[in-house]
């Protein structure tokens, strides 16, 4: 069911309400409402993207820049896409040649200037098949995992923050010198020997929250800008 709301002087924005059915939580049905009526996923769906994250990237790099031509780049939980065609797009990938390869345990629809690899990124033979698929180190890693949630909020947390932790590693043994690396965490989570090990790595670290991550979500993202290159670690 859709409903006319005013929104400023005259105009009329179609909200949808979804009726109670039977079976169907009140906290599924706010969720679903919220979802149907969230003006990115509108705009995502009006503008052909795969999803609303699409914006989170690009919202990021008209900010801090990270994305340009001719940059190779590696997505981490790419499914269902959103961030592969950003990536694909700012950094103009040949689809006959991509410079962006994703990887996901689950399925993804071909991305125009992407590669993918359905596999799980925390298989031991993961990150060789993806450099290889790349044809060398990139330049970006792209990180936009999150661990299935099991309703535990601590935990749910404390596997995310894994991920993260698992991509950073990842980010510093296989990026050139001057590479970026972007990581979903949570508010309060990016602390300790993590942030330690980017501030060590990289030549500036920074907490972004872009507009279309929802307000009222922990969801935060990491940027590492300007990889000190492997021996900074090694020293």
């Amino acid at each position: 069911m859709t409903k006319e709301r005013k929104a400023g002087a005259g105009t009329r924005v179609l909200k949808t309400r979804v009726k109670k059915k039977r079976g169907l939580k009140s906290s599924s049905r706010r969720w679903l409402e919220r979802h149907l009526n969230d003006p990115y996923v509108r705009r995502a769906n009006a503008e052909g993207m795969r999803s609303r994250a699409a914006y989170k990237l690009i919202e990021i790099d008209d900010k801090h820049h990270i994305l340009t031509p001719a940059m190779r780049v590696i997505d981490l939980g790419a499914a269902p896409g959103g961030w592969c065609q950003i990536a694909a797009e700012r950094v103009k990938s040949d689809p006959a040649h991509p410079s962006v390869v994703g990887i996901d345990y689950l399925p993804m629809d071909p991305v125009p200037g992407a590669s993918f690899l359905q596999m799980d990124f925390l298989d031991n033979d993961a990150p060789d098949r993806l450099i290889e698929m790349l044809g060398g180190p990139p330049d970006v890693v792209l990180s936009d995992m999150a661990a299935p949630t099991t309703g535990h909020r601590r935990t749910d947390h404390l596997r995310t923050m894994q991920l993260c932790e698992t991509a950073a590693d990842f980010a510093i043994s296989v990026l050139k010198p001057g590479g970026h690396f972007l990581s979903k965490t949570f508010q309060g989570g990016t602390e300790g020997e993590l942030l330690s090990l980017l501030k060590r790595n990289f030549r500036s670290v920074h907490h972004v929250k872009p507009p279309a991550s929802r307000d009222e979500s922990v969801e935060l993202y990491i940027l590492a800008k300007g990889f000190k290159g492997r021996q900074a670690e090694e020293g």
